[in-house]
């Protein structure tokens, strides 16, 4: 995977599941706490449950530069677990036991992304673009077959419908320069309820990628001085961009909901994806080494991802561990040209 998409990709999942990584931790009770878009109806009155996510951000270019746009977000699944009763009825449960592998309800996600490409910012000050969300709702069920092979529970997995719109448009600031706004609402028809419920049709953990052909972004978190005052004019709700890729390249802007630098970076001695950017890899690590077996057990039912937390880091070599616990790199001086 490219730097640029495992940077977008760890801005997706951050927060999907924590530390102790099993279903009754309080804190994965209490998850999709990062880029919600919520159903404009649920969010009315609610600052703290906004239905809208603007960036806006600079970029230096002409009638030739080409932009790509993607915005990306997950998209809350509920998973529950039916099994037959003996009158021969459907119910669900909260866990089940099925030789010897625990099943648990519980919500997954699945990834969703919209985008556009081959835009000119030229072309977006005269007509913006327009570019509309639409998942239907939908169910998916997996049989739970006992060791005899005989199936005695399935898993459904559910999902709401999603509708929204992202709207792209440009303006110039200076000769050469546009300022971009990319707009993403939430739309989704909502009938009430709580807010889990809202939850179900809200885009999680939403991000913007923006990349330019013929053209350069302009950073904001240490803008030029000559563009100074048109880069503080930008209004980013709920996000903030900043440039990725190699230090240097302004091709290639985020927008995350988590507060990030320019040219940020996942090390290359982590062993994959923990979903707590705050955490220190090998703390994480050593404590999920010394989880007890019901607590392994839990972890690996909670969730596939966490499951794959726990089996990749039972793998380990003890080289791969003293990578967590530091590595000494050589640092060369650059003479002043």
């Amino acid at each position: 995977m490219d730097p640029i998409s495992r940077i977008a990709d760890a801005v997706l999942y951050e927060g999907y599941i924590l530390w102790p990584y099993r279903r009754s931790a309080t804190k994965n009770q209490r998850r999709w706490t990062f880029g919600g878009v919520y159903p404009e109806g649920h969010s009315a009155g609610r600052v703290d449950d906004p239905s809208l996510q603007q960036t806006q951000c600079l970029l230096e270019g002409d009638s030739e530069t080409r932009l790509d746009v993607r915005v990306r977000f997950l998209h809350v699944v509920e998973r529950k677990i039916a099994r037959a009763t003996a009158a021969g009825e459907t119910e669900y449960v909260d866990a089940l036991d099925v030789g010897d592998e625990r099943y648990l309800a519980w919500d997954e996600a699945a990834e969703r992304e919209v985008g556009a490409a081959g835009l000119s910012p030229a072309g977006l000050v005269e007509q913006p673009h327009r570019i509309d969300v639409s998942v239907a709702a939908g169910t998916g069920e997996e049989p739970l077959a006992a060791p005899t092979g005989e199936q005695v529970a399935t898993l459904v997995r559910r999902w709401g419908p999603l509708e929204g719109v992202v709207e792209i448009r440009a303006e110039h600031v200076r000769d050469g320069v546009f300022r971009l706004t990319v707009q993403t609402r939430n739309t989704s028809p909502w009938q009430g309820g709580s807010r889990d419920d809202a939850l179900r049709q809200t885009f999680v953990s939403t991000h913007t990628v923006l990349q330019a052909e013929a053209g350069s972004f302009v950073s904001l978190t240490d803008p030029p001085a000559e563009v100074r005052d048109v880069a503080e004019g930008c209004e980013n709700i709920g996000t903030w961009p900043v440039l990725v890729g190699e230090e240097g390249d302004r091709h290639t802007l985020l927008s995350s909901p988590i507060i990030l630098p320019d040219y940020p970076q996942i090390s290359d001695d982590s062993p994959g994806d923990l979903f707590d950017g705050t955490e220190i890899d090998e703390m994480l690590t050593l404590n999920i080494l010394g989880l007890s077996d019901a607590e392994k057990r839990e972890m690996r039912a909670s969730d596939p991802r966490a499951r794959e937390i726990l089996d990749r880091t039972a793998a380990l070599t003890p080289e791969q561990m003293m990578k967590l616990h530091g590595t000494v790199r050589e640092l060369r001086a650059v003479r002043p040209s």
